[in-house]
């Protein structure tokens, strides 16, 4: 196989929540300036890209996700002068920037917004999803709002509801309106131009709702959002033209990329978004769900597999900002050597690895009181939800007062484990969970094989084991993983029996094992990377 990297594919993207990496001004929140200066440990890490979770201008009530400007950079994370710093720096890394996109709905500060609430007969009026009540003084459907709530708000002054998925601070914007359409592609160009090498595309498929307004038909669920069937309000139809049109703006780029979040999705609709005229790839969460179970992990593998075209490109992730951290779902205590398991997996499946800043630490979640909370989802649901703060919390770089996360105390409180749990303490363990990864990481980069050859499983029932090969040409890599803490064995079977195995990586052992009889013996939590030359 032919070593033609190419980033976006071959490489590994790494999530930065930009509030949380590295405060440069002592204020408290984390800022560009401060990712500057983290590049060289980014770089060293080993990745290809950066994701920046979003860095406009915004009031914060969803913490960003609220945008109020698509074309400027919040001055609390610094300037368009720093974004331009930020890329000029990366690329001579050779490290990609990745941008947020939040085109479903902005702030209701966005001027768009404040000049569409301000009269019926402003130009912006249509730029949202505004309807009249329906008997009297009823929302005009049934939709509701997934951050808890109807989805309509009633604005006194018109008499006119308008829409929102989110909180009522971010009214969905209204992208049947070939002005706020046209606009939405201006916004691609414009970060485009100024270097942005790709984005992520925050609930996309979010974007069109019924054009009829009809009402979502009832099925079970625990709470009022999961008592419908999301028919009318998420993945209309419309929204295949609008990916060709995203994509076409991204080919007319070198080398750009565009990855899609979707939003109450199946495999199988997640799927269908991307490959050839649509996004080059879309998340598919079911992996992220799993359980500490090597059967379950399988079968949400097969499936992405079998489910994605030839043309398509899969991906996968195990942490980012809206999910409690797979260290703390899956970690024991402090012990990190299921995670080393769980890093192994991810970055030696076929397609795009995601990562999500400290993971490479084991960050764990934080734990907060009621009146420490930001997120908007924990302050309405607690206790039964506590939002999403705890896997945003500061990274931890030493074991100073603030984590060397900055000089003052940050938005949200360090973790206490930051003592002990950091970057500067696991630089200096060979054994570390830090040193794992860059091993791993380094791995992926020099064996073409591991970027993008075939997966084959050979475990299909696994209770505590899973093993696959990754192979073409030119290699076989064998990658076992042992979920449990004792002692198992692979049966290699005939045509991979041999001692010409080379070990690439491994978390228990330093040599190829004693092969006894075609019996591959696996330590407890061993996760091991093994390769032969087909040749």
């Amino acid at each position: 196989m032919e070593n033609d990297f190419l980033w976006w594919r071959d490489g590994v993207i790494y999530q930065i929540y930009p509030r949380s990496y590295a405060d440069s001004n002592n204020d408290g929140i984390g800022d560009l300036p401060g990712i500057i200066s983290k590049l060289d440990y980014i770089a060293d890490l080993g990745v290809d890209a950066i994701w920046l979770s979003p860095i406009y201008p915004s009031p914060d009530r969803d913490f960003g996700y609220d945008v109020a400007d698509y074309f400027d950079i919040d001055p609390k994370y610094g300037t368009l002068a720093d974004f331009d710093l930020l890329v000029s720096e990366a690329h001579k890394r050779n490290l990609h920037i990745i941008l947020d996109l939040v085109l479903n709905h902005t702030s209701d500060q966005h001027p768009w917004f404040q000049a569409s609430k301000s009269s019926k007969d402003s130009e912006y009026r249509d730029w949202y999803i505004w309807r009249d009540p329906k008997d009297g003084q009823n929302p005009p459907n049934n939709w509701q709002s997934v951050f808890g709530g109807k989805g309509w708000q009633y604005d006194e002054a018109s008499g006119q509801y308008y829409f929102h998925m989110f909180v009522k601070e971010q009214p969905d914007l209204n992208w049947r309106n070939p002005a706020v359409y046209a606009k939405m592609m201006d916004v691609f160009r414009f970060w485009l131009d100024r270097g942005a090498d790709g984005f992520r595309l925050d609930v996309f498929n979010e974007y069109y709702k019924d054009d009829q307004f009809r009402d979502n038909p009832p099925k079970l669920g625990i709470r009022p959002f999961e008592w419908q069937k999301h028919l009318y309000d998420v993945s209309r139809p419309e929204l295949m033209d609008a990916l060709k049109d995203i994509r076409n703006i991204l080919d007319s780029y070198p080398e750009r990329y565009v990855v899609g979040e979707t939003f109450l999705a199946t495999t199988q609709q997640a799927s269908q978004y991307c490959g050839e005229g649509k996004l080059h790839a879309n998340f598919d969460f079911n992996f992220l769900q799993c359980p500490w179970d090597p059967g379950r992990f399988l079968k949400v593998i097969n499936a992405w597999e079998n489910m994605l075209s030839e043309r398509a490109w899969p991906n996968y992730v195990l942490n980012n900002h809206d999910v409690p951290r797979s260290a703390t779902r899956y970690g024991r205590g402090e012990n990190d050597e299921r995670l080393k398991v769980a890093a192994t997996l991810l970055l030696t499946l076929r397609g795009t690895p995601f990562m999500y800043y400290g993971e490479e630490i084991g960050m764990r979640d934080l734990r907060l009181n009621r009146s420490e909370l930001q997120d908007p989802v924990g302050k309405r649901y607690w206790p039964f939800n506590k939002g999403r703060d705890g896997c945003r919390s500061p990274m931890q770089w030493d074991a100073t007062e603030f984590a060397g996360f900055g000089s003052v105390h940050p938005w949200l409180k360090v973790h206490p484990n930051h003592k002990f749990r950091n970057v500067r303490a696991q630089a200096d363990d060979a054994n570390s969970l830090l040193n794992f990864y860059k091993k791993l990481l380094h791995v992926r980069k020099a064996t073409p094989t591991l970027q993008r050859g075939l997966f084959i499983p050979l475990t299909y029932e696994p209770r505590s084991m899973l093993a696959y090969l990754r192979e073409d040409a030119e290699n076989s890599v064998l990658v076992v993983l042992n979920f449990g803490r004792q002692k198992v064995r692979l049966a290699l079977g005939p045509r991979l029996r041999g001692d010409d195995w080379q070990l690439l990586v491994s978390n228990r052992r330093d040599s190829l094992p004693e092969i006894k009889k075609g019996w591959l013996p696996l330590l407890g939590n061993e996760a091991s990377v093994y390769i032969r030359n087909n040749k």
